[in-house]
């Protein structure tokens, strides 16, 4: 349901924040601590988070549909 897609994205974002770190350490590039800053205009935040969570529940929603039509044609 709706906790567990929103907890796949936290999820997604911490591992991708995480892998960030990891590439850009010794580059100069402070990219991932730009990620973790809070926004400056929160409105313009919730409309990003709210867009990349509809996305992540499209995607999700289509890998079902997928899913369950294999089901269907191989029985």
């Amino acid at each position: 349901g709706a906790k567990f897609v929103h907890m796949v994205y936290h999820f997604a974002r911490y591992v991708m924040i995480e892998d960030m770190k990891k590439l850009s350490v010794g580059t100069g590039i402070p990219f991932a601590e730009a990620v973790m800053r809070g926004p400056e205009d929160m409105y313009i935040a919730k409309a990003r988070h709210r867009v990349a969570y509809n996305k992540l529940l499209q995607i999700l929603q289509r890998e079902d549909f997928v899913i369950q039509e294999y089901g269907k044609k191989a029985q």
